[in-house]
């Protein structure tokens, strides 16, 4: 088992940045919660949540081999024209499918990508029998998309900081308010969290106490 530990203001906030960190969702690692945040008084007292994080290692073969096979046959039952790519064979799996008309594979708001990235995984671990931290992208929409939601945060944060007034973001999945959480996690200003239930939930960039 791999081990790591967790650094964030909050305890949902370093949880959500392991399962980035990882490629996993939260049923699928271990969660010790060895310190709980505190935001303190006027900037005086307070601390980050610290949080250890224990999930399964890459077995010992060629899981790359069997992974592009692996998506390859799914694309093939879904009658889609594509190129598996690999931009990385180091751990989480980086996969990018090239080819023509892929929005498809796209779908609303990355919904579609989101699904076959889950159902391969689901695939991997009955095959390999470990869960394997891997990413899926659509002719690079998801790094377009994380890109552009950076930059969006680091925007909406200054903004908060010269208005000392919190800003809500509109409703996003949970991998995209990841993405958010993770970009304004280390700001000095600002912090996050998120709210609303289900498909309403949604980030707000909240000015730091103190």
């Amino acid at each position: 088992m791999e081990v790591i530990e967790i650094t964030a203001g909050t305890v949902e906030q370093a949880i959500e940045k392991a399962e980035a960190q990882l490629g996993l969702s939260r049923d699928q690692f271990k969660v010790e919660v060895i310190r709980e945040g505190r935001s303190g008084i006027l900037g005086v007292g307070g601390r980050e949540a610290v949080i250890r994080v224990s999930s399964t290692t890459l077995p010992e073969e060629d899981v790359v081999s069997r992974v592009t096979e692996i998506l390859d046959t799914l694309l093939g039952l879904m009658g889609v024209q594509g190129k598996v790519q690999v931009l990385s064979d180091e751990s989480p799996l980086a996969l990018n499918i090239e080819g023509d008309d892929l929005g498809i594979l796209i779908g609303r708001r990355g919904q579609t990508v989101v699904a076959l990235e889950y159902v391969t995984k689901l695939i991997v671990v009955q095959r390999l029998k470990a869960w394997l931290p891997l990413t899926i992208d659509v002719g690079g929409y998801k790094k377009h998309r994380r890109d552009s939601l950076q930059k969006l945060a680091l925007y909406l944060a200054e903004q908060v900081k010269s208005r000392r007034r919190a800003v809500p973001m509109e409703p996003m999945p949970a991998d995209e308010r990841r993405i958010i959480h993770l970009a304004l996690a280390d700001h000095p200003d600002v912090t996050t969290q998120s709210i609303g239930e289900r498909e309403n939930r949604k980030v707000v960039i909240l000015p730091r106490e103190g």
